[in-house]
């Protein structure tokens, strides 16, 4: 079995991981605004690297380097 920092994850899994839609992922995904892979027409992420992107996105928040945008709603 593969260590998790290796495991390779869908879109599903990265959305239910960080609690957010799938929509979001994919969208993100599109824009290059996560890091992952395209093979053919899947999306893969690897498990460590979204977890660092996390921390690293979720650190810009915190220190008001990066602020959200509003929604267009």
């Amino acid at each position: 079995m593969a260590d998790d920092a290796s495991e390779i994850m869908t879109i599903e899994e990265v959305a239910r991981f960080l609690k957010i839609p799938q929509s979001s992922i994919y969208r993100l995904a599109q824009q290059g605004k996560i890091p992952c892979s395209k093979i053919g027409r899947h999306w893969r992420f690897r498990r460590v690297t979204i977890e660092k992107w996390f921390d690293e996105t979720s650190a810009l928040y915190q220190t008001n380097k990066l602020s959200p945008k509003p929604n267009a709603d």
